[in-house]
């Protein structure tokens, strides 16, 4: 069968699954569980014969040979017992449950599952087509999946500039479904000849992440071992934690990330009278700048320590990471006192599944202590003003991104030239110094200087909506602030 059929079949039982209350990403985890437990079974036997520790009760065949009540309980029996084994395979079992209500609509799907051959599909067939799953998944907004999902032409784009190179190791602390890590190894593979040492190096040591949900992290796992990253017996590269908690004395050379989105990190608890309560949580460590509730600028400051000296960030934050006072601006201060802090992509909305998302992309290269400022200059790039994407009808294309790419000359970046001009004020592309940034009022970073063209005569009725959601995330932003600021005069 063409993989194209492979994915849309796939697909479709999705789409069957819904009629019954099953939610898409339910759906993709049940798969989840099944396609590990039909791959294993395939790797242990000729021309592979690979131990994998599946138990004997647990292999695909006593699934397949069984149907109604019998097939349920054996079903969780076996997610169960898999979630007691060790390495890869406790990592994606643990706290599985079945989702799927109907024993016949189970039957079907190890029967979708057992009649294709994946071992015979190349790493990219099976990783492609798990991926367009999760991508179809992040687009379905009733999901709630697209919280883990950025759109794969601004991962690219952030790849092409970062340009890493083999034998070098790549990070994410809060890797989602992987896409960064991803994206990272599929330039890799199409940008060198990599010899038989360079290959196991991608397989088993260039890649590290965290993760911490947990369904999400299952996700994750899954899609890179259909990459090829990890194998059954090794410890998987990526951990489910909250990465914020603690240095891991682990430095990587690049570091490509986009932190969740939600300005505080919050710490769910029960109070004396047994009510559920949330309060801010804040993360005491020795190697950040600053202590706040703020999550973004945590992710920023704990990227810098992730980096080794010469390592490059390349991370998507919010606005409020490039304006906001109090711990943003010693954030930026000390960002810009010890990293090169060379360039900024102001992006647009509507390029994101949150509503109104207000982001940029901050590149930052790591340098050793000295006495002076490390950042000379900023080149900012305004992919923002009079841009206008929606996820439907005008989603983000790669290509919408190679004039920014081609201005950050990745070849060699430290050659570059202005299209902004006195002549020609809308030129996206602008230099600023260190002198005139930290001239700025709380040494702001969000600068725009091309007049804005909005005219609401321009929108359709659903991108009026989506302005109005994108004005209100603003004015919550703007009054959680104020709060803040009036709870500490309380004080």
């Amino acid at each position: 069968m063409a993989v194209s059929n492979v994915g849309q079949k796939i697909w479709s039982m999705a789409n069957a699954l819904r009629d019954d209350g099953i939610g898409k990403s339910d759906y993709l985890e049940q798969l989840t569980y099944l396609l590990f437990v039909k791959m294993a079974d395939e790797y242990s036997q000729p021309p592979y014969n690979r131990t994998i520790g599946i138990p004997k009760d647990c292999e695909w065949d006593t699934l397949k040979t069984k149907s109604g009540d019998e097939l349920f309980k054996h079903y969780e029996y076996v997610l169960k017992k898999l979630a007691e084994q060790t390495g890869t395979l406790q990592q994606i079992y643990t706290g599985a449950q079945n989702k799927i209500s109907n024993p016949a609509q189970l039957a079907k799907i190890i029967n979708m599952v057992g009649s294709e051959k994946w071992s015979s599909m190349s790493s990219d067939v099976k990783g492609d087509i798990y991926e367009d799953l999760l991508e179809k998944i992040a687009a379905d907004t009733k999901s709630g999946a697209g919280q883990y999902f950025t759109p794969r032409a601004l991962i690219n784009a952030m790849v092409k500039c970062v340009r890493p190179t083999p034998d070098k190791r790549v990070a994410d602390p809060c890797c989602g479904s992987g896409g960064f890590l991803l994206a990272v190894k599929t330039y890799l593979e199409q940008n060198f000849m990599l010899n038989s040492e360079q290959k196991k190096f991608l397989k088993f040591q260039t890649f590290r992440g965290w993760e911490i949900v947990q369904s999400t992290y299952r996700l994750c796992l899954m899609n890179l071992f259909l990459h090829n990253i990890s194998d059954f017996e090794g410890t998987p590269p990526i951990t489910r934690a909250d990465s914020l908690l603690t240095d891991p004395n682990e430095r990587f050379d690049y570091i490509l990330t986009n932190p969740p989105f939600g300005k505080k990190s919050s710490l769910t608890f029960t109070n004396e009278q047994g009510e559920q309560e949330q309060e801010d949580l804040v993360y005491n460590r020795q190697d950040f700048w600053a202590t706040t509730s703020n999550k973004q600028l945590n992710f920023v400051q704990h990227i810098r320590t992730l980096l080794k000296t010469g390592g490059t960030a390349a991370v998507v934050v919010p606005d409020n990471v490039l304006f906001e006072g109090g711990a943003g601006e010693t954030v930026r201060k000390k960002l810009l006192e010890t990293t090169d802090l060379h360039t900024i992509l102001r992006l647009p909305t509507g390029i994101f599944y949150a509503q109104g998302v207000k982001a940029n992309v901050i590149f930052f290269d790591n340098r050793v202590a000295a006495p002076t400022h490390q950042t000379k200059e900023v080149w900012i790039y305004d992919y923002r003003s009079n841009i206008k994407h929606t996820l439907k009808k005008n989603p983000l294309r790669e290509s919408d991104l190679d004039d920014f790419v081609k201005c950050y000359n990745p070849e060699n970046r430290h050659i570059r030239k202005e299209t902004y001009s006195p002549e020609n004020p809308d030129g996206r592309w602008r230099k600023f110094t260190y002198d005139e940034i930290i001239a700025r009022d709380k040494t702001s970073l969000d600068i725009t200087w091309i007049k804005s063209g909005d005219n609401t005569d321009d929108y359709t009725l659903s991108e009026l909506l989506d302005l109005i959601k994108e004005k209100s995330a603003a004015i919550a932003t703007a009054v959680g602030n104020l709060e803040e600021l009036i709870g500490k005069v309380d004080e």
